[in-house]
């Protein structure tokens, strides 16, 4: 991903004034972090909108604030869904130089056989691993290729994951990611002579779902 810059302003404006702010184009948030103290931000909104919900929780965003960049994560976003809008970020300022630890998002693609000559249910049980490097060599994303589970009970744990040089997993390697499953149909018996309220009920137990990119 190409180098992320988002110009940003000290604030003063707090509370229940921040509407305000929000009135007049900004976006509010907070960095804190490596060597920094908690300092109140704000940035220009419409340009903060079309960038940060791009980024994953391992991008590097470069903060420019008063003349210096400062490379953070997003570490929470705070959204009026009715509107999709950001309404405040948080960045955490990190060290160019120094292993740091993150939360890399996975991207779950390929088709499993085990759907099509099974009919299985693919049950995603996580949708991201912990990982330490140093920033420059965090992965925004880690592919995770479903083509693998052929069959009922195939399954996906994280050791088998394709993990980048210069990344070391945190965790636990025998955590599972997917696992191809069995839908099952509740079968109701009818009587003959019995007046019948209403079709059988069918229940699916299970979800299939495919995560893609922030």
């Amino acid at each position: 991903m190409e180098k992320v810059v988002l110009k940003a302003e000290k604030r003063t404006v707090i509370g229940k004034q921040v509407r305000q702010l929000r009135r007049a184009g900004q976006l509010p948030g907070v960095i804190y972090g490596y060597n920094f103290e908690p300092t109140a931000i704000s940035l220009e909104a419409h340009g903060a909108q079309k960038v940060i919900p791009n980024l994953t929780s391992s991008s590097i965003v470069n903060i420019e604030l008063e003349g210096k960049l400062i490379p953070a994560l997003v570490r929470e976003k705070q959204k009026n869904y009715i509107k999709n809008l950001l309404t405040h970020v948080d960045f955490l300022a990190v060290s160019m130089t120094e292993v740091i630890r993150a939360d890399v998002s996975l991207h779950f693609s390929g088709l499993a056989p085990a759907i099509k000559e099974f009919s299985a249910a693919i049950v995603n049980n996580m949708d991201s691993v912990e990982v330490e490097a140093l920033a420059n060599d965090l992965p925004e994303r880690i592919e995770v290729d479903l083509s693998v589970l052929a069959k009922i009970g195939d399954s996906i744990h994280v050791r088998d994951l394709v993990i980048p040089a210069g990344v070391t997993l945190l965790t636990d390697v025998d955590e599972m990611v997917a696992v191809a499953t069995a839908t099952h149909e509740e079968v109701v018996e009818v009587v003959p002579g019995e007046e019948v309220a209403a079709e059988p009920e069918i229940i699916e137990k299970g979800k299939a779902e495919e995560a893609a990119e922030e």
